[in-house]
């Protein structure tokens, strides 16, 4: 089972995008021998701010007008749990990095940051064998992006933030399927 936490400030926007996104793309996954059910993908908030509130109506209108259904999804924060639970945390942006020290204990925050920054710096995000260095990691940079996924809660363009969650989540879905 490959388990995938997609994480952004509030998880009314980009990460529940991320989330049903991604979902949608193993559900179409053809010519791998990877399906749907060898997936756990989930979204939550590095804040409190939301917790309880329905994606928000502009990125649930962006996703049903691709077809994608996002109902019953409330915003959630993480928790240590969550980072024991899954394989990859995936982060929106750089504050959501930043703020991982409020959830992580220190030793293990300290451990991410420093995978994460060696991974970013060579781009490579699996070893040789494919194994995964460290949880942590932007969705963007699965990308070849060096940058945040676009956010729509300050800029109102939830189709530039379509887009980044679409091509991110295609590339990690490649890497991951190789």
């Amino acid at each position: 089972m490959i388990k995938i936490l997609f994480v952004c400030h509030g998880n009314i926007c980009r990460s529940p995008m991320a989330e049903f996104v991604m979902k949608k793309k193993v559900q179409d996954l053809r010519d791998s021998n990877l399906q749907a059910a060898d997936f756990e993908i989930a979204s939550a908030a590095t804040s409190t701010e939301e917790i309880g509130n329905p994606v928000y109506p502009p990125a649930r209108r962006m996703l049903a007008s691709h077809g994608i259904d996002c109902s019953g999804k409330t915003a959630r924060q993480m928790t240590i749990a969550d980072y024991n639970h899954y394989d990859y945390i995936v982060l929106m942006d750089q504050n959501n990095l930043r703020n991982l020290r409020w959830i992580l204990p220190r030793d293990i925050y300290e451990q991410e940051l420093a995978q994460y920054q060696d991974a970013r710096e060579s781009a490579l995000y699996q070893d040789a064998r494919g194994s995964r260095v460290g949880k942590v990691s932007l969705l963007m940079d699965w990308a070849g992006k060096n940058r945040d996924v676009a956010d729509p809660w300050y800029t109102g363009d939830f189709e530039a933030t379509w887009q980044d969650v679409n091509e991110g989540c295609s590339a990690m879905l490649k890497a991951i399927c190789k």
